[in-house]
Formats: C-alpha cells, sequence, structure tokens
C-alpha cells in the first residue's frame, strides 16, 4: 500500500470518527487492523518495512558455488547417486563444496533431483499377486 492510500485510510478514519463511529468499526471496514492505523499514525511517511523475498542472506551460496555443485552431481562418477552420497565420497576426497540439505536445495532449483543420466529412469512396476490354483 502506498503512502498516499495509507493517508487516505488515515482520512477516512478520522472523518468516520467525527462523525460518531468508532477507530476499530472504521478500521473493520477498511480491512486494516487498527494496530497497523496506529503505526501509520506515529509515522505516516515511513512506508513499507518489510525487507521481502529479494533479500539474500549473508552466507548463501554464490553462483560459482552452485555451479560447482550442479557440476559434480552431473559429472559420470556421480549422477546416479542422492546428494547424501555425492557429500560423503567428496568428503571422503577431502573436498567440500556445501552441505547435504544445500545439495538438495540447489539440485532441486535446476530440476535434477530426479533421474541425472541419459539413459532412461528405471519404472517400477509392482509383482503380480501369488495366486493358488486348486489341484484337482
Amino acid at each position: 500500500m502506498s503512502v498516499e492510500d495509507r493517508r487516505s485510510c488515515m482520512d477516512l478514519v478520522k472523518q468516520a470518527k467525527a462523525s460518531g463511529a468508532g477507530r476499530a468499526a472504521s478500521c473493520q471496514v477498511l480491512e486494516v487492523s487498527l494496530r497497523t492505523l496506529e503505526r501509520w499514525e506515529k509515522d505516516p511517511d515511513k512506508g513499507d518495512q518489510r525487507r521481502g523475498p529479494d533479500t539474500v542472506p549473508a552466507h548463501g551460496l554464490s553462483e560459482e558455488e552452485r555451479r560447482a555443485i550442479v557440476e559434480v552431481s552431473n559429472s559420470s562418477a556421480y549422477r546416479d547417486l542422492s546428494p547424501g552420497q555425492i557429500i560423503a565420497q567428496l568428503a571422503d576426497s577431502g573436498r567440500y563444496l556445501g552441505s547435504e540439505s544445500s545439495f538438495y536445495r540447489v539440485l532441486k532449483q535446476n530440476d535434477l533431483l530426479t533421474h541425472r543420466q541419459k539413459s532412461k529412469a528405471h519404472v517400477h512396476s509392482r509383482p503380480r499377486d501369488l495366486t493358488f490354483q486348486k489341484s484337482q
């Protein structure tokens, strides 16, 4: 909601209060909580202070590290292994690219959690039920 919208909401609530309506009822009609209105009145020019999803954690993986995880996971030595097995084998060789959850996250973002080989994925078919035949 823009600053102008906030100001118009505050003006509407003031008009309603001058006409005899309560602040809580006015806020309910405007679908704004009373606490939000109080916060807006405290500092009307502040704007939206939410950080939102565009922030990146300081300890997040860089694009180069993500690329390395994808390359290793798609290499012929590791493409048929799960991220947990890849982590274990890399640890045995003294190499660390990221945690297991980081591997899962990066592979999921790149749609690589499924079959990563060029061959067709194995399709499991349920075995037929065991049936007994009557002997005659």
